[in-house]
């Protein structure tokens, strides 16, 4: 197993805990950033170590850190745990097994910009992982970490944990300081960005709870340490959240670069298909990111190589899908997601995702008609890059991505009325066929 960063420990029974987390050398990271680092300093040291954001843009954290305007208004720091995306339970992990790291990540990041107001803003519906955070800050009040004059500098810091209320939509940034401010969660126009006016008007830092647990360990052991891990561009490790049809899913922490197929196959982690079928696709960074096919198996796992192959990597979350998936079927269940989670601010998206649905369902269930599918691209094509917030290129993305990739399968729903896989198929037909004419006792 490569070396771990962001879930080092997060075995050891009781690292959930104060005491225990110090006892393998939690919250040194922040003496030694308080004790030996400028704020100047540690933005520097984040630029050095390569880091970029775990929440999906792969923006570079410490060129983020640097935005933030310099006048007289306070400065916030925003911790996006509203973890929503489909396929994706990496911060989760974190939350609820090692939820100090993360308060640690918010200590120091929130010194080098600055910060005297931090907020974690975690997903309503994971209430565990919130339970955790709030104990963790609680604990680290108690224990002078949070507070006034914190480890006996001059710096202090107040962090407030809020939970959000189950919108996917609140994930993103603007819509979350909506949120945080008590207003219901719409985006907001850009520009003016957060980095110069965010919360409550003053320069706010957002970053993704991922990003901040890497924190620490880059404060202590240091940004070439850090930068050894990855590829020339995409430095580091990342936690992958496999899920979908292989042996072993589950949350992965990796080196980036590392091949798409040692992640699914490799037995340290996915192990395999489910009962040894073969791929047929592989979503590779959340349900908001382009379809890949089995020929991209052997792309590295890093932000470069992902795009290369006509995809993104996103949140991390990596679905993969067997032989016997209906991408019909699972392009619905997607679209639904979407359609449901639109907040209904702009046209393109609300009606869009609307159509999309209504469309896709017509096709699954056999009442769909060759003009549909090109009807679907045609909808894409006024939702991409039309919409208020990303949500509306997210809807569009595994849409299309299907049909580019198995435009065969859904012209076979179209001609046939049924998926050409699964249940539908011609035979599971003849299964059943040759079940009804068997004495009912054989049933």
């Amino acid at each position: 197993m490569p070396e771990l960063v962001v879930t080092q420990n997060v075995d050891v029974p009781g690292i959930d805990k104060l005491d225990v987390y110090r006892q393998y050398g939690g919250y040194e990271a922040l003496a030694k950033a308080l004790r030996e680092y400028q704020p100047d300093q540690l933005v520097d040291l984040m630029k050095a170590s390569g880091l970029r954001g775990r929440g999906g843009a792969g923006f570079p954290t410490g060129m983020k850190w640097s935005f933030l305007a310099k006048n007289n208004m306070p400065r916030y720091l925003c911790c996006n745990s509203d973890e929503s995306e489909p396929g994706t339970c990496k911060d989760r992990v974190i939350m609820e097994r090692i939820p100090h790291r993360l308060v640690e990540g918010v200590i120091i990041t929130s010194y080098a910009c600055n910060v005297t107001t931090a907020f974690i803003y975690v997903r309503g519906e994971l209430a565990l992982a919130a339970r955790q955070v709030e104990q963790a800050v609680q604990d680290a009040y108690a224990a002078g970490l949070i507070g006034k004059n914190i480890l006996g500098s001059d710096y202090s810091l107040d962090v407030i944990v809020h939970r959000g209320a189950g919108a996917y939509i609140c994930g993103e940034e603007s819509a979350l300081m909506e949120s945080l401010e008590g207003r219901r969660g719409y985006p907001r126009l850009k520009p003016p960005f957060p980095a110069v006016v965010g919360l409550y008007g003053g320069p706010t830092v957002i970053n993704n709870c991922e990003t901040l647990a890497t924190i620490p360990p880059i404060v202590a052991n240091g940004a070439e340490w850090y930068a050894s891990f990855g590829t020339e561009k995409s430095k580091g490790t990342r936690i992958f959240s496999l899920s979908g049809h292989v042996k072993k899913p589950g949350t992965y922490e990796l080196p980036l670069g590392i091949p798409l197929r040692t992640l699914l196959y490799d037995e340290r982690y996915g192990a395999g298909i489910l009962d040894d079928k073969e791929v047929k696709a592989i979503i590779p960074g959340g349900s908001s990111t382009f379809i890949l096919t089995p020929d991209a198996l052997d792309t590295p796992l890093d932000y470069e190589s992902v795009a290369a192959a006509g995809s993104m990597l996103g949140s991390g979350g990596v679905i993969v899908m067997n032989e016997d998936t209906c991408i019909v079927g699972a392009v619905l269940r997607m679209s639904e997601f979407y359609r449901d989670e639109s907040c209904g601010k702009c046209t393109p998206c609300r009606e869009g995702t609307f159509w999309m649905t209504e469309i896709l369902e017509r096709l699954e269930h056999g009442h769909g008609q060759m003009k549909d599918i090109d009807l679907l691209l045609d909808i894409c094509d006024n939702i991409a890059g039309k919409s208020f917030c990303p949500l509306g290129d997210a809807a569009t993305t595994p849409v299309g991505s299907s049909i580019r990739k198995f435009r065969a399968e859904f012209e076979y729903h179209v001609t046939h009325g049924h998926c050409m896989v699964g249940p539908g198929s011609q035979q599971h037909q003849h299964v059943e066929e040759v079940l009804d004419a068997q004495p009912a006792a054989a049933h």
